[in-house]
């Protein structure tokens, strides 16, 4: 059997129905995973990069799950078929905005309105934007803390939903749960942005001190 690290392995919790697609696949540990915890019945593993594509071949074949799970070679979503029945999409260990590009660019794949299963590195407000603009509305989320870094999980599924600019910042569910984790992430981004700040020459960067002291206003209210 083989074992997930703490971010993958919270990701798994959500998946659904009997046909995965895991997008950004590096070396299969996620579809193999679910197959042998009967987590679905089938997996499409895609993976852009021939590296990692090849050591995903590899490893499917060492667990001697070939007929389960099928590793292609591809961008984003276009190593699912037009008239798919996938049931959920994971797409894991990226920045937000990568995410974002790749379900928007992708849109035509998800007619079956599959679970999103999505672990975020940074910037996750992007990754709402397009969900929202996609008609998918966020049912859960999760922070994780790794290695000192702290991830961002966001499930959502079709259906539209009222949100505002506070639901996409920072989550409408992690907004609501305001965990201990919450506020250490939001409590460095504040550290962050004031050292930016500090650095920003007022007649120079006036655009963009206007957008931090926004920023920083938004987080200090919700820190509250």
């Amino acid at each position: 059997m083989i074992a997930l690290n703490q971010r993958l392995q919270a990701v798994s919790q959500y998946i659904k129905g009997p046909i995965l697609a895991d997008i950004g696949s590096d070396h299969a540990y996620l579809p193999i995973y679910a197959i042998q915890n009967e987590l679905c019945q089938t997996v499409i593993a895609g993976e852009v990069v021939r590296g990692p594509f090849e050591a995903a071949h590899l490893n499917v074949e060492k667990y001697g799950l070939n007929q389960s799970i099928d590793v292609k070679l591809g961008n984003g979503l276009e190593v699912i078929e037009e008239n798919n029945k996938v049931d959920s999409i994971t797409i894991c260990g990226m920045g937000g905005p990568l995410i974002a590009s790749i379900i928007e660019n992708g849109k035509s794949k998800l007619k079956n309105h599959p679970r999103l299963i999505l672990q975020s590195n940074i910037q996750t407000y992007t990754l709402r934007k397009v969900l929202h603009r996609l008609n998918y509305h966020i049912i859960d989320e999760a922070l994780i803390e790794e290695k000192g870094h702290i991830y961002e999980i966001v499930v959502a599924e079709f259906g539209s939903e009222d949100t505002d600019v506070y639901d996409l910042k920072f989550g409408p569910i992690l907004l609501r749960q305001k965990s201990d984790l919450f506020f250490k992430k939001w409590n460095r981004e504040l550290e962050a942005l004031e050292n930016i700040k500090s650095n920003l020459d007022s007649n120079k960067h006036s655009h963009r001190l206007s957008e931090i002291n926004n920023e920083i206003k938004m987080i200090q209210e919700v820190l509250k």
